[in-house]
């Protein structure tokens, strides 16, 4: 049994076209990734970004920390689509860029998030031991303790600047975006990074490089059907309930 496929023959299967992750969710994940790193940027400005102030800073104002860092992580995560759209727009013209751009930023990515996690963890103490504990275990392990992510830190640095080169040589964001992309290799990588001024530069810029094309994405087709709104907000709305029940 044959299936056909554009392009030619695949024995044995029946196949389809299909862009994963699809329009809808790339666009979404332009627009709404950058604009979470950028709240969760500002939510923490007005402390030092060394980790003894951000955990004095939870122990403060908990709220707001938590939600700051979780906005960060959100927008982290939210960005594979967002690189994956991008990524196919730069492949027709620059296919070697979009590749290793492509794979190097996702790369950074999972690092981040690995990051996020320990930072969770890092306010549990404080939450548990208390301020004293926690700066002494954060302090005792900050330096010189290996993971396997540590390599990927320089990864996602030239990643962004590669994938930035190869929007600008397909045209698929312009030198201007392109520039704003290129800056988030200045964002800082780490365990309970705060936020510099080159943090806000960078999220900033990540807003300005994707945010217009996300909307031009979600634009570009069909509008989602009525029922799809109240059925994911009911999806996500049981997933957190679930997740907090553990």
């Amino acid at each position: 049994m044959c299936g056909r496929r554009r392009g030619g023959w695949i024995k044995g299967m029946t196949t389809t076209s299909f862009d994963f992750p699809g329009r809808r969710v790339e666009g979404v994940a332009l627009v709404l990734g950058p604009v979470s790193m950028l709240t969760g940027v500002l939510l923490r400005a007005d402390y030092n970004g060394f980790f003894p102030a951000q955990l004095a800073a939870f122990a403060e104002s908990p709220g707001r920390m938590t939600t700051s860092y979780s906005a960060f992580a959100i927008g982290n995560v939210l960005l594979w689509p967002a690189v994956i759209a991008l990524v196919r727009r730069i492949w027709p013209a620059s296919p070697r860029l979009a590749l290793w751009g492509g794979v190097m930023v996702l790369l950074g990515l999972f690092a981040r998030t690995f990051h996020a996690g320990v930072n969770h963890l890092t306010f549990q103490l404080v939450d548990d031991q208390g301020m004293e504990q926690a700066w002494k275990a954060v302090a005792d392990s900050y330096y010189g303790a290996f993971h396997v992510f540590q390599s990927l830190s320089v990864a996602v640095f030239f990643g962004w600047i590669v994938l930035a080169v190869g929007a600008w040589r397909s045209n698929a964001l312009g030198i201007a975006r392109s520039v704003a992309l290129a800056s988030m290799s200045a964002l800082p990588i780490g365990v309970l990074k705060g936020t510099g001024p080159m943090s806000i530069v960078t999220t900033l810029g990540l807003c300005v490089a994707l945010v217009p094309l996300g909307v031009r994405v979600l634009r570009d087709g069909p509008a989602p059907s009525w029922w799809a709104y109240p059925l994911t907000l009911g999806v996500g709305t049981a997933a957190v309930l679930l997740g907090m029940a553990g």
